[in-house]
């Protein structure tokens, strides 16, 4: 009976929640601390640092689920204008780390672009709500330029991935919010014309060093890297190609884990953070790795489902929005890190090493939590 009255009084921290979210997002939570392990060859310090890391962002994702989605709407707008403050200050007098401005000191370190992460949809959502049975062609301009704002001056810092993840998280809830085909088919064919010109012509453009246009320097050479890894070898194309030598060596079981040669002699570059999926890949093979795909489509299923019954406008775009960055996360990385897209900083969702990153999507995840939690039968 006391077990029972103690379960019953501690039963409120996971009221609410969804059972089948909680299950699948602790199985990659299970999966990148076994990973992690093996990546951080047993460094205990590195480990405790990474479950700091994930239990900052379940305390996160347990706050998040308890605010209603209402709140959340009171301050979009909020925390989209603190987040654009931010990155002006950051483009003004941010901390310079490795040639990227990226950072402020405001008494602590922070990186004000991640904040943009769930600030964008936030505040499209917000932005869509307000004009719900009245949407014009024109509202989705609107939207495009609240987009392009914070994209821009986080692309300028230089931070191409996260500007991917913003500029992804805000056209998610654009197309969500109904976006004609007219408007998406266009800028489809320009995307694919691109690529299919970069494929045609990249490699004669790289052989004669001719400077691309738009593109700064590093990314027109992470693109010739993509291009071709074996033209630098050492040099720019050393992380994609160790990464796919790792991939490749873990054939259809893996070598088992803590028995990867690339990993543990020291080949694989950013193991624990960017390139985990390498170090998961050659450990567990083809077959771990269809389990972690099995993962992060459940992962996605569940999100688009709760997104799905959500009671508003609001809470469905930034449902949806949310889930589908969880998706371009999962698929920049793994393509990333096979060779299939430039090298880019996204981390692996709940899986890679990191601070900042892990709270992100602890407070997305937390944001579906709330979403479910605060669901109506009646919807208004």
């Amino acid at each position: 009976m006391e077990k029972r009255t103690l379960i019953y009084r501690l039963s409120f921290l996971w009221n609410g929640f969804d059972p089948t979210l909680a299950l699948i997002l602790f199985g990659l939570v299970v999966v990148g601390s076994i990973t992690f392990l093996s990546a951080s060859s047993g460094t205990v310090i590195s480990w405790v640092e990474q479950a700091r890391n994930v239990s900052m962002a379940c305390g996160i994702l347990w706050l998040t689920s308890r605010i209603p989605p209402k709140w959340l709407e009171k301050i979009s707008l909020w925390v989209y204008l603190i987040g654009i403050a931010l990155l002006l200050g950051v483009a003004s007098f941010g901390l310079i780390k490795k040639g990227a401005r990226r950072w402020l000191n405001i008494g602590i370190v922070i990186q004000p672009s991640e904040v943009m992460k769930i600030g964008m949809p936030m505040m499209l959502a917000w932005y869509f709500q307000k004009r719900e049975g009245f949407i014009k062609q024109w509202d989705f301009l609107v939207a495009l330029l609240f987009l392009i704002l914070p994209t821009v001056l986080i692309a300028r810092q230089p931070d191409l991935g996260t500007a991917i993840l913003v500029f992804a998280a805000g056209l998610y809830v654009i197309i969500l919010a109904g976006l004609p085909w007219k408007f998406i088919l266009p800028f489809l064919i320009l995307g694919l014309l691109g690529i299919c010109l970069i494929v045609i012509f990249g490699d004669s453009f790289c052989a004669k060093g001719v400077s691309w246009p738009i593109l700064q320097s590093y990314q027109q050479h992470r693109i010739c890297t993509l291009l071709d890894p074996s033209s630098d070898p050492l040099g720019k194309g050393f992380h994609t190609l160790q990464s796919m030598i790792a991939i490749g060596s873990g054939g259809f079981m893996g070598k088992g884990w803590m028995q990867g040669t690339q990993t543990h002699l020291e080949f694989i570059p950013e193991k624990h953070t960017d390139f985990i999926f390498a170090v998961y890949s050659e450990e567990f093979g083809l077959i771990g790795n269809i389990i972690l795909l099995i993962l992060f489509f459940l992962l996605i299923k569940r999100g688009l489902q709760i997104a799905a019954s959500a009671p508003n406008l609001f809470t469905r775009l930034l449902g949806g929005s949310v889930t589908l960055i969880f998706f371009t996360y999962a698929f920049v990385n793994m393509a990333m890190v096979s060779g299939m897209l430039p090298v880019v900083g996204v981390p692996l969702p709940f899986i890679s090493y990191g601070g900042t990153a892990l709270v992100t999507l602890g407070l997305g995840a937390g944001i579906l939590m709330s979403i479910h939690r605060h669901r109506r039968l009646v919807q208004t």
